[in-house]
């Protein structure tokens, strides 16, 4: 095997380096989240880092390696996200000026939070790939230090430190599940995991929009694009000294689409307690979508972000609790008469379960002349639950259809 890009040496030092400017967080076993998925799970806590995510390591390494004459240029990185936050945050702690190019369309609350830390931001270009070009230039105009998200040996070695810290705290683990997007993070995790236990199985995961790793590995042009719960893991192009370490020392890739990812964020945040962005939660979906390739085994996951939009986790949830029937939609068709809405109302009461929204209709050509019909959404405590209902309200001559959320249809019940 040639030399790879980083070496074990590399990711010591950085753990030396970094110790008081970044966490050690937990390593711990994860009981339910092992019922779910028939592993042995052990999670590793990166959202709770200072910026809630695993970023805040290579950043602090990185810059802690800077020459006086460097930190006196200053710095620049490109981020629309938790690189961002992470080098404003540690630049700021050394005292050193960052300027941080974002993408015009960054949300408001991202780009607040970068430069609450005292960076300068830049917003300009659609995506982060359009960020690099301005930041080349200001690189030319400026004189200043590239940080750059991933393709950095120095960032990559300060990720590595994760991965010694996972094997202090959890030293029988067989594999580790790593979310991949340009590749820092799995690569100093591989090097650092691999010469500790070479026995150790390191698993890349990436989703299915944005298959680049894949397609690197096997040298074809990876087709990537579309919406992504996995934002931070959404890269076009990795680094291609982390093909090298991926290739040298990893087990392989697996992909996971968006309704994985979906339900690994609720599975993190309802069994488990805690906040998965997309890409923190790439890792359970892998074990989740693929039962039989860790069955039984000691299995690391890396929560590594836990940024995620309290929309974005809203609606997630609600649409969990939708397929659960715990949020329950029917449209329920009756004789048009005084006080039916209060009699629909009573009976829904009577089953225990409770009215979160209603909607009366009785002026609508596709509604009989004699009749009305009224929408109700209902909080349940489960599926039998929701059926009790029904059959409770066709019991006084109801007619009743759920309205599926799923299929934006009607469906008979």
């Amino acid at each position: 095997m040639s030399q790879l890009p980083i070496s074990f040496a590399d990711i010591e030092a950085a753990r030396d380096r970094i110790a008081d400017a970044v966490l050690h967080t937990p390593c711990v076993a994860a009981p339910r989240l092992s019922a779910l998925t028939g592993a042995e799970v052990f999670v590793k806590y990166e959202n709770l880092q200072v910026t809630n995510a695993f970023k805040e390591r290579g950043a602090a390494n990185k810059l802690a390696l800077l020459s006086d004459g460097e930190r006196a240029r200053g710095v620049v990185a490109m981020s629309a996200g938790n690189h961002a936050q992470a080098v404003a945050r540690h630049a700021a702690l050394l005292g050193i000026s960052a300027t941080i190019v974002m993408p015009a369309t960054t949300p408001f609350s991202k780009v607040a939070a970068t430069e609450s830390w005292g960076a300068e931001i830049v917003l300009d270009g659609e995506t982060v790939f359009d960020c690099e070009a301005v930041m080349r230039r200001l690189v030319d105009e400026r004189g200043l230090v590239v940080v750059h998200p991933y393709d950095d040996p120095a960032v990559m070695a300060g990720q590595g430190t994760l991965a010694l810290e996972m094997l202090d705290d959890a030293p029988d683990l067989d594999a580790i599940v790593v979310p991949v997007g340009g590749g820092g993070l799995i690569s100093g995790v591989s090097v650092a995991a691999k010469a500790i236990k070479p026995s150790i199985e390191i698993h890349a995961v990436q989703s299915t929009l944005y298959p680049a790793l894949s397609a690197a590995l096997n040298g074809e042009k990876a087709e990537c694009g579309g919406d992504t719960l996995a934002e931070g893991i959404a890269v076009k192009r990795p680094s291609a000294q982390a093909v090298e370490i991926v290739r040298a020392l990893a087990e392989g890739v697996i992909a996971v689409d968006e309704d994985a990812i979906e339900a690994a964020i609720y599975a993190f945040l309802s069994v488990q307690k805690t906040m998965a962005e997309g890409a923190g939660a790439a890792g359970l979906a892998a074990l989740m979508s693929n039962r039989d390739t860790f069955a039984g085994k000691r299995v690391g996951l890396i929560l590594c972000g836990g940024n995620i939009d309290p929309r974005m986790l809203s609606a997630i949830t609600v649409r969990a609790l939708e397929r659960q029937q715990r949020i329950v939609s029917f449209r329920v068709t009756v004789r048009d008469r005084p006080g039916i809405l209060g009699r629909i109302a009573t009976i829904v009461g009577e089953t225990g379960a409770n009215i979160l929204e209603v909607s009366h209709q009785r002026m609508l050509l596709n509604v009989p002349a004699t009749g009305a019909t009224v929408d109700m959404t209902i909080e349940t405590r489960d599926e039998a639950h929701a059926m009790k209902v029904r059959k409770a309200l066709t019991a006084n001559g109801m007619q009743v259809m759920r309205l599926d959320p799923m299929l934006s249809a009607e469906s008979p019940v």
